[in-house]
């Protein structure tokens, strides 16, 4: 129901790690949800995504680098920027001394196959 290219961002935090290897197929960002998210993003629209698992947010940095039209702002991983909320869950985490890490993905000017 959202057009194409018509998002200036989209934020994913702290989706269901699914730690389970045998339920990483029901995890929310796999290569084709990736997809459709960079579609729906204008160009220069951002994609910011954060999870307090650090196999999982491994997992969210590759399937992003995959996207032919989404480039990271960032070498690897982001740090935590001061304008994305933390929940309660994310504070109690970090008194407890579990990391979190962010993404910020963008979207490229231009699809890579299309006539200047």
């Amino acid at each position: 129901m959202v057009p194409p290219g018509s998002l200036a961002g989209i934020h994913v935090f702290f989706p269901d790690p699914w730690p389970k290897k045998r339920h990483h197929k029901r995890r929310l960002v796999q290569p084709s949800f990736a997809g459709l998210l960079a579609s729906r993003l204008a160009p220069g629209g951002y994609l910011h995504a954060a999870t307090d698992w650090q196999e999982y947010a491994e997992h969210i940095l590759a399937t992003l680098s995959g996207v032919d039209t989404l480039q990271n702002d960032y070498e690897g991983f982001a740090k935590r920027p001061e304008t994305r909320p933390e929940t309660k869950f994310e504070q109690r985490g970090r008194r407890l001394g579990h990391g979190s890490w962010d993404v910020i993905f963008r979207r490229t000017a231009q699809d890579p196959g299309a006539a200047p």
